[in-house]
C-alpha cells in the first residue's frame, strides 16, 4: 500500500491506491478546506505535489479548468478532491490553512 506524506506536518499514512488525496488528508486528521464538497468547484483544496505525482490519476477537464483560474498554480499543483493515489508513495503540501 502507498504511503502518502503530508507537508508541511511531515505526518505519514498508508493509503489505498483510488483514494483521493482529499479523503487521504483528513482521514490523517489533517485540515484542508472543501467549499465544494470535493466537485472541482471551489479550487479551496489546491496542493503541492512535491513527490509522486505521476503516480497519481490524471487531471480531469474540470480540474484543468479549476486550476487555471487559481493564481499561483505551478506545475506542481493538483486539486486534492480530484487526484487520486496511485500505486506509488506521494509527498504532498498543504497550500491553505483552516
Amino acid at each position: 500500500m502507498p504511503t502518502l506524506t503530508i507537508m508541511p506536518s511531515g505526518h505519514k499514512s498508508d493509503v489505498a491506491a483510488g483514494t483521493t488525496l482529499l479523503s487521504a488528508i483528513l482521514a490523517a486528521g489533517e485540515k484542508l478546506i472543501s467549499k465544494c464538497g470535493g466537485q472541482a468547484q471551489c479550487g479551496a483544496c489546491h496542493v503541492a505535489i512535491n513527490d509522486g505525482r505521476k503516480s497519481l490519476s490524471k487531471t480531469t477537464r474540470a480540474e484543468n479548468e479549476k486550476l487555471d483560474a487559481i493564481v499561483g498554480v505551478s506545475s506542481r499543483s493538483r486539486l486534492a478532491c480530484q487526484a487520486q493515489m496511485g500505486e506509488e508513495d506521494v509527498t504532498v503540501e498543504i497550500l491553505s490553512f483552516v
